[in-house]
């Protein structure tokens, strides 16, 4: 039995027979009783704000056709950004840290120095 509904009286709705076995079966299918399914139906349309005689699916689809528009536009603007930004920065940072070797000097010369002063100094004796 319908949960709340136990005390409440039946009433008569006159549908076409065609229209009432297509609303059997989709009772049957929900379920619930045709009071319930009925119930939830006009819930449904008026907690949505919407009317049986207007249409969402191509608004759907439109949103959803929409949505992927504006994310292919994100996607193709962040690949521009790393193309034309992240990446020249990056190489840029990388040549300034790099450590540059310093040139080679003859390991040497200080003891070539030292080595002459040292003859100079014995041949002074």
């Amino acid at each position: 039995m319908d949960n709340g509904y136990e005390k409440e009286q039946f009433t008569t709705i006159s549908f076409k027979s065609s229209i009432a076995k297509k609303f059997r079966v989709f009772s049957k299918k929900m379920g619930v009783s045709n009071s319930i399914t009925l119930l939830m139906m006009l819930d449904f349309f008026e907690s949505n704000n919407l009317s049986p005689k207007e249409s969402i699916g191509p608004t759907v689809h439109t949103l959803e056709n929409l949505i992927k528009k504006r994310v292919s536009a994100v996607i193709a603007i962040l690949r521009d950004m790393e193309k034309s930004q992240t990446k020249p920065t990056v190489a840029m940072m990388q040549s300034l840290f790099e450590e540059v070797e310093p040139k080679n000097k003859p390991p040497l010369v200080e003891k070539k120095v030292l080595f002459q002063e040292k003859k100079n100094s014995e041949n002074q004796l």
